[in-house]
């Protein structure tokens, strides 16, 4: 349990559940006032200058899994099996908004709150009926929104997690309460998305900050994200703009732009589903790519007086030709491996309204000066690629950024 003198409790105590500025459309079916904690009422007592009562501080919860849910009755079984298995010892809730589903999900979880309840953990169900989702983002909102732990677990209702795994991120973001908290994974079935699984789980602590520019999205994936209360709402809600829009991808850019850190517990916590149905499939690689830019420029570019664009081919040319003019002005190269691109000598921008049209060399890998951005795509060569990188002694996040 969290102590009671911990500053975010002092914080915690003008906040309610079902605040008015935060409404869900329905009523969430779950105790406020009177929450549960461990198993006993919370006993009310006033707090000096409030105008309501508010929950002993004693017995806040600790720890809200927010699990937004869509059509998900299929997996919902073994997900609710995870939570029930957690060996945190701390209070906890589930959290469930249901974003209008049409295969009586909402149904399937409230069949287990009497199991939960025996376990400790407090059900706040609810949802909507419109005939249409109104999206992730909308629906981690409304999750957010009605619980009450001063630390949220971010949960897929797709996806299983491991044992250890609340007590363990709680415990890193005890230490890290300005960070997202994720965890290595285990994907399902085994052997898809064999490189990006092996992104997630292999980049070193320092590479969680270096490589969030990647075409891979934020470095500790959103169905394992663990944070403080205090810094969600410091970040601000997620994005509701529905279908097509990567709301973690942007959560995670705000989150790094006003100092948060990022942290990985090196454990498997979860079982990470991949399939045809999941929300990320209806994102564009073009939203992407804009957002990765944008931040890239923001973060990196804008701060050199000059980089290298390390490729010479489609990637390289067309993130070049995405840059703003004044970062465009910047680059002093390409550089490449392929004897053909270096051969011509030259890159010209054929776009640009500029006379004569911009030409911009290009160089072998070895011929070029850092800083750079690196447009080439790991763990695709057979470690020829890193193998050339490497023998430059370069270091990552000050020399060079990886972008595909």
């Amino acid at each position: 349990m969290v102590s009671c003198k911990e500053p975010q409790l002092q914080r915690f105590v003008q906040m309610s559940a079902c605040s008015p500025e935060c409404p869900t459309g329905q009523e969430a079916d779950y105790v406020t006032a009177e929450r549960l904690c461990k198993g006993s009422v919370a006993e009310r007592v006033p707090v000096p200058g409030s105008p309501v009562d508010v929950v002993d501080l004693c017995l806040v919860v600790s720890e809200s899994v927010v699990m937004p849910v869509y059509n998900a009755s299929c997996w919902l079984d073994e997900c609710l099996q995870g939570i029930l298995d957690q060996d945190f010892t701390g209070s906890m809730e589930l959290s469930v908004f249901d974003d209008a589903s049409t295969d009586g999900s909402k149904a399937i979880v409230a069949g287990w709150r009497e199991r939960l309840e025996r376990r400790g953990v407090s059900l706040v169900i609810s949802g909507h009926d419109s005939s249409q989702p109104r999206g992730v983002g909308y629906a981690k909102n409304q999750a957010v929104c009605q619980s009450s732990g001063l630390y949220l677990c971010f949960q897929d209702a797709d996806d299983q997690m491991m044992p250890q795994r609340i007590r363990l991120q709680y415990e890193a973001c005890l230490c890290q309460t300005t960070s997202l908290i994720g965890c290595q994974v285990r994907r399902d079935p085994d052997g898809s998305t064999e490189r990006y699984t092996r992104w997630i789980n292999d980049m070193s602590q320092d590479q969680l900050t270096t490589q969030m520019y990647t075409s891979h999205g934020p470095t500790v994936i959103m169905p394992t994200w663990f944070c403080s209360r205090d810094w969600f709402q410091q970040v601000g809600t997620f994005d509701e703009g529905g279908k097509g829009i990567p709301e973690d991808l942007l959560f995670f850019y705000r989150s790094i732009a006003q100092g948060g850190g990022v942290v990985r517990v090196d454990q498997c916590l979860l079982l990470y589903r991949y399939h045809l149905q999941a929300a990320t499939h209806t994102v564009l690689e073009e939203t992407i790519w804009n957002l990765r830019v944008a931040f890239l420029q923001e973060r990196v570019i804008n701060q050199w007086k000059s980089f290298t664009i390390w490729n010479a081919g489609k990637q390289g040319r067309k993130l070049y030709r995405c840059l703003t003019p004044t970062n465009q002005k910047k680059v002093t190269a390409f550089c490449d491996v392929d004897k053909n691109k270096i051969k011509k000598g030259f890159y010209t921008y054929e776009d640009s309204k500029e006379r004569p049209k911009p030409k911009v060399p290009v160089l072998h890998y070895t011929d070029a000066t850092p800083p750079y951005i690196i447009c080439v795509k790991l763990d695709m060569t057979g470690g020829v690629f890193e193998e050339n990188l490497k023998s430059l002694n370069l270091r990552e996040g000050v020399d060079y950024y990886h972008f595909n």
